[in-house]
């Protein structure tokens, strides 16, 4: 039985959506928009201990290169406040250098700009960005 209403699928269903092309976006500045966002929480690690964050699932409009998606994490702590803050700044809701309550309610749909950089990594022997 086929699924169309983004239902769990079976483990004999047949499958074809191979999903969206990945589009690979020149390092730069863009615009996008907070398709939505989710609260979750970060175990800790070496530089920051355990806390809240938000997952915000991002539409980066690359202009004539296509639009792609981006998933990026804030990490709700005292040593990660400059990136929640220029997050704000960046949708609009915060001016630099003020004291701000943050409003999650307002965060998605909202839009703002973006500076993009490209990571390598290795994954299975194979150099991915």
């Amino acid at each position: 039985m086929k699924n169309t209403n983004n239902e769990e699928m079976d483990w004999n269903d047949e499958i074809e959506n191979d999903g969206e092309d990945f589009v690979l976006l020149p390092e730069g500045a863009y615009d996008f928009v907070v398709k939505s966002f989710e609260r979750g929480r970060f175990a800790g690690g070496k530089v920051i201990g355990p806390c809240n964050k938000a997952i915000l699932h991002l539409e980066v409009d690359g202009g004539d290169a296509g639009s792609t998606y981006v998933k990026e994490d804030l990490f709700l702590h005292e040593k990660a406040e400059w990136k929640v803050c220029a997050f704000f700044t960046s949708i609009g809701q915060r001016k630099k250098g003020e004291k701000f309550r943050m409003n999650w309610a307002s965060v998605a749909g909202a839009k703002g700009r973006c500076k993009l950089g490209i990571r390598s990594y290795e994954k299975n022997g194979e150099t991915r960005q």
